[in-house]
């Protein structure tokens, strides 16, 4: 079947149609929904009743599988899924919502502030694909910023400014902003700081982007209050309502976004209802600035 797909928002986004993502791809499929990737950053494919097993061959057609050690607290022997996808739900592994004074719904609240996936590992993610397998009947939409078009809107000065800044990534950062700040030794030493460059350049079309993330929480060079204020600038910048796409989920809807194009976020849903949501995560190729510890 031909690929079709239909922009969504004035700068990013499209509506995915002529695919079923329960066989196996074309090579020519894969070769258009990449390069619907590269030139929307977002695409959106509804009415995809899809197995995890399905779900990860899709994924697979782009890159190699990102490894899940390190993005959470859960400890293995209490993951809910074996399939090799990531659960950004809100269920255990009974099957029911977590309490919401467990440790892992906490730690997962962080995923309701602006973030680029796997912005706290050395070499960050590439695509994240998102399955809808139980939708909340409230709230739970999933935000999308279009970083390419925010940066194009900085003006010259701040441009020049920000060119070469090289971030500090952790989730201690983005937790702890929450106020999550009970770690064990060993995930202090799994979540240590990782370098990220502020300014991305994409390696297809060679746009620019901001790369911010609520994981970012200092910038070499700079105090760590004044880097902070500065990326809270940006931040608030790049997430004004011209450059944000809001996707209200629908059971089977898949998205699959440019961790390296976007940030995203979720919003806040009745935690008592059950949330079922599975992503598959492209492991990116290189790290975005030569890595050294960041102390």
């Amino acid at each position: 079947m031909t690929v079709l797909i239909r922009q969504l928002h004035k700068h990013f986004v499209g509506e995915v149609s002529g695919v079923d993502l329960r066989r196996p791809l074309t090579q020519q499929e894969a070769i258009d929904i990449e390069a619907g990737m590269d030139k929307y950053a977002v695409l959106v494919f509804h009415g995809q009743d899809i197995s995890d097993e399905q779900q990860m061959a899709f994924a697979l057609n782009f890159g190699e599988r990102e490894a899940s050690r390190g993005g959470t607290v859960t400890k293995k022997e209490d993951y809910r899924l074996s399939s090799g996808l990531n659960d950004v739900g809100n269920l255990g592994k009974d099957g029911k919502p977590l309490p919401k004074d467990h440790r892992t719904h906490l730690f997962n609240l962080g995923n309701c502030l602006w973030h680029s996936d796997s912005s706290f590992r050395p070499i960050p993610a590439k695509f994240s694909l998102l399955s809808a397998r139980v939708v909340n009947p409230k709230g739970g939409n999933t935000e999308f910023a279009d970083m390419r078009a925010a940066y194009d809107a900085l003006d010259d000065e701040t441009k020049a400014e920000i060119d070469d800044m090289i971030c500090e990534h952790s989730l201690m950062y983005s937790r702890g902003s929450l106020g999550f700040l009970d770690y064990t030794d060993d995930e202090k030493q799994m979540f240590k700081p990782v370098l990220q460059r502020l300014v991305r350049t994409h390696p297809v079309h060679g746009r620019k982007s901001l790369y911010l993330s609520s994981h970012a929480g200092a910038i070499r060079g700079m105090s760590v209050p004044e880097a902070r204020l500065l990326l809270r600038d940006l931040t608030e910048h790049a997430t004004q309502p011209e450059f944000v796409y809001v996707h209200k989920w629908t059971v089977h809807d898949l998205v699959m976004w440019d961790n390296r194009q976007t940030v995203h976020r979720v919003r806040r849903y009745d935690q008592s209802q059950p949330r079922d949501m599975r992503r598959a995560t492209v492991a990116g190729t290189q790290p975005t600035v030569a890595q050294e510890a960041a102390e």
